[in-house]
């Protein structure tokens, strides 16, 4: 098991970044695959980035070249930068973790509006 918590939402200006950081309470050293999800008002929840413990990543085609998902063994942390920020990216973003099935924080909004 593993419980997670985020951090880092909040409200930014189109063309803004934040970063979101999501903390486990053990180890992520030998959790293959963690990232983050996120889901819209009336939409469904998406796959926004995934990072394995070897360091490969995957994104949505949404977000590339804008968001950066990084892990930090070390603090049981995995981090997603997001950049260049747009109004389509608001939404509740939740951190998972797959220990073969999918442990999920709380989730944090970000909310992108002028």
């Amino acid at each position: 098991q593993v419980q997670l918590v985020e951090s880092g939402g909040g409200l930014v200006q189109p063309g803004g970044s934040l970063r979101l950081s999501c903390a486990a309470s053990r180890t992520i050293l030998k959790i293959y695959n963690m990232g983050w999800y996120r889901q819209a008002p009336g939409k469904q929840r998406e796959l926004v980035a995934a990072v394995t413990s070897g360091g490969s990543t995957n994104y949505a085609d949404s977000v590339k070249g804008r968001f950066t998902i990084s892990r930090d063994n070390a603090n049981n942390t995995v981090y997603l930068q997001m950049n260049s920020l747009k109004p389509e990216d608001t939404a509740v973003y939740y951190c998972y973790a797959n220990l073969g099935r999918f442990y999920w924080g709380q989730g944090t909004q970000v909310t992108v509006s002028s």
